[in-house]
């Protein structure tokens, strides 16, 4: 199964830390435990919160993390029930030295860019048997949005076309109209994470998307139902990373 889909509904979320006032309230009202990133300083200042930047959850129960910031991940996390690995590639200002942890998943597979793809990630992607889909897209999570075990959203044609020929059920949607501080725009992938393997969690509403209504009809068609966390527009939040922990 897809660790960015829990096993059970989730009872951690890791959300960006300067995500909205409301975002924060939203998870809490969802009987989440609420764990905000730490900056990472290395990075540009539009990612510089995202845990999609910093995080990828090899399977349910293992993390692997930017060295950057590895020690604030190991004392907050403590007592979850979760291992973590330090990463090898630290990160740097400038793409593509930003990319190394921000892998896409579905289904059995991890979608990147894997020339730039942090090594002891790889690795551990390797033990678990995931298969490899290069594509040229670094910023992969930030652009595939997991609707299910089978479905994906993304504005990046590419993506669309090798996850679509690989016989995943995908959407392709206009790029931009999702906020992202400091940028023209931000991706779908960013602005989602998934509550449980019925429910998706958006950072904010579609009403401005020109793609509003195609998105609602394909979640509701995956069978999945659709929680907004604030009244602001659809932002990129770097992902919103759930997990189900003992």
């Amino acid at each position: 199964m897809n660790p960015f889909i829990p096993r059970k509904k989730a009872n951690v979320v890791l959300v960006a830390g300067n995500a909205g006032i409301e975002i924060f309230s939203s998870l809490k009202n969802l009987d989440l435990q609420v764990i905000p990133t730490i900056k990472c300083e290395d990075v540009y200042k539009s990612i510089a919160y995202h845990p999609d930047i910093v995080i990828h959850p090899v399977n349910h129960k293992t993390l692997v993390i930017a060295p950057n910031v590895f020690d604030y991940y190991k004392e907050t996390l403590k007592g979850l029930d979760l291992r973590l690995i330090k990463g090898e590639k630290k990160l740097g200002r400038k793409y593509p030295d930003t990319i190394a942890y921000n892998v896409g998943r579905i289904g059995n597979k991890a979608i990147h860019n894997f020339k730039y793809t942090d090594e002891v990630l790889k690795f551990y992607l390797e033990k678990e048997k995931i298969e490899f889909i290069n594509i040229k897209q670094g910023y992969s999570k930030c652009s595939l949005a997991i609707a299910g075990e089978k479905g994906i959203i993304t504005s990046d044609p590419p993506m669309y076309k090798k996850l679509k020929s690989l016989g995943y059920n995908s959407l392709l949607i206009k790029p931009g109209h999702i906020y992202l501080e400091g940028q023209e725009y931000g991706f779908i992938g960013g602005a989602t994470g998934n509550l449980s393997q019925n429910t998706i969690l958006f950072s904010g509403h579609l009403n401005q998307h020109p793609n509003q209504w195609e998105i609602i009809k394909f979640l509701l068609k995956n069978k999945l139902k659709i929680k907004y966390l604030s009244k602001e527009e659809i932002s990129d939040i770097g992902s919103i990373i759930s997990l189900y922990c003992n």
